[in-house]
């Protein structure tokens, strides 16, 4: 069982530590097609928030964001693949954070095409998200030191 639990936590955490590796040889002085990407998303984030609370935010780095996301996804993979909860709770961190913001379907009408390929991609870190959720729920109930039961003895006739 431990062969199979360590395989399935490095076929999982593949997903985020490939990106990452992607994510971090393309990063270059802009900060890559990530940050590319990320930069009208998050102008939109703070267009919403600064109407919203009423405040001027300050400007948030495309770039700072996307070495985050490398960060999140490398060392919480890495650490996932050895069984540390510490490596699940980056990886949660890191799909709440850009979950939302990289995949937002809800800007857009049913009719676009955009919209269900967003939201197939939302869903699907959803479910990693869920997936992770159960890992450190399972993790959480096995105690940290289980006691082995000594076999009894054959007693002789």
């Amino acid at each position: 069982m431990g062969f199979f639990s360590f395989l399935g936590r490095v076929l999982f955490a593949s997903i985020f530590i490939l990106s990452a590796w992607q994510m971090y040889n393309e990063f270059g002085d802009d900060g890559g097609p990530a940050a590319k990407e990320l930069i009208p998303k998050v102008a939109l984030v703070e267009k919403h928030l600064s109407s919203t609370l009423g405040i001027k935010l300050p400007t948030i780095d495309a770039r700072h964001l996307a070495a985050a996301s490398v960060f999140q996804k490398g060392i919480g993979g890495i650490l996932f693949v050895f069984g540390s909860s510490l490596g699940a709770y980056l990886l949660l961190l890191h799909l709440a954070l850009f979950t939302p913001l990289l995949y937002d379907f809800y800007n857009y009408s049913r009719e676009q095409p955009e919209y269900f390929a967003l939201l197939n991609d939302f869903l699907l870190n959803f479910a990693l998200f869920g997936a992770l959720l159960y890992f450190l729920g399972m993790k959480n109930l096995i105690p940290r030191r289980q006691l082995k039961k000594k076999a009894p003895k054959a007693k002789a006739a």
